[in-house]
């Protein structure tokens, strides 16, 4: 089984994705995708003038801080917006594509964390009433019954809380635990870059092959959301079949093709 997490920057190509995607069913792959919108959610928010504020922890992890207002933009963004147009994509390639949010079926279930601390203009601060929370929990017999009759789930958050709130959640950590569930041994993860690069303002500075074991050595290029990716990476390996982490391009043609045969980077027990 592939797992492929598409990125929610809007160069990103569905098209492009959809087209291997056709091609990966046709070879008999069961594949699961799933999603982000960011680029969309900031938009939407932007024209209904609510502020995405961005929170960092002590840890330098960034984040989105959720409210109640937050949390309706997330939803318009996610679980309306795109994840109904790659499914609509996706149908156009003839692959027979189901869009579900974590919360549909309680697909993902979530640790709810609405209090914690970060960094703010060099102090720390606390915040409350965050509608955030870890993903620890999957429906498998839900992707199953879906996969065995030969749909395509398209995922994405919120994810639904222990408690029954709506949750933001973060999509690095979610697909780790869906390694962990559903016993998936490799995942795609697509971006608006050719791969990891030692130098952001350097294209070609590819770093093509990483270790398991020198994830956290990498972590100094990673910048933004790349920590979360390499972190995330690092918490899928903690299954012990997962096998191999492909990252790359996901606005050029053939973009998982490419990854799949080394074109990016890969994350793997380097043996």
């Amino acid at each position: 089984m592939l797992l492929i997490k598409i990125g929610g920057g809007e160069k990103i190509n569905i098209d492009y994705i959809s087209q291997d995607i056709r091609t990966l069913i046709k070879e008999g792959r069961k594949v699961i995708i799933v999603h982000g919108a960011s680029a969309t959610r900031d938009k939407i928010a932007k024209r209904l003038n609510i502020q995405t504020r961005t929170i960092t922890s002590p840890s330098g992890i960034s984040s989105v801080y959720t409210d109640g207002d937050a949390i309706d933009v997330f939803l318009m963004a996610y679980a309306g917006l795109i994840n109904k147009k790659i499914v609509a994509n996706l149908q156009k390639h003839n692959v027979n594509a189901i869009g579900l949010s974590g919360v549909d079926g309680r697909l993902w279930e979530a640790k709810r964390k609405n209090s914690g601390y970060f960094i703010e203009n060099e102090k720390t601060m606390f915040y409350k009433d965050n509608l955030t929370g870890r993903v620890d929990k999957i429906n498998v017999s839900l992707l199953n019954l879906l996969l065995d009759n030969k749909y395509v789930p398209v995922i994405c958050p919120p994810a639904i809380s222990f408690e029954n709130d709506i949750v933001n959640t973060d999509n690095d950590f979610a697909t780790a635990t869906m390694v962990r569930e559903l016993k998936i041994n490799e995942m795609v993860v697509l971006f608006e870059a050719p791969g990891i690069l030692r130098d952001l303002n350097d294209k070609s500075s590819v770093i093509k092959k990483i270790k398991k074991s020198e994830i956290d050595e990498y972590m100094v290029y990673a910048q933004g959301r790349m920590k979360k990716k390499l972190l995330g990476t690092k918490k899928a390996f903690e299954s012990d079949l997962f096998e191999k982490m492909y990252c790359g391009d996901g606005r050029v043609k053939h973009p998982i093709i490419n990854v799949l045969n080394g074109k990016g980077t890969t994350i793997d027990y380097g043996y």
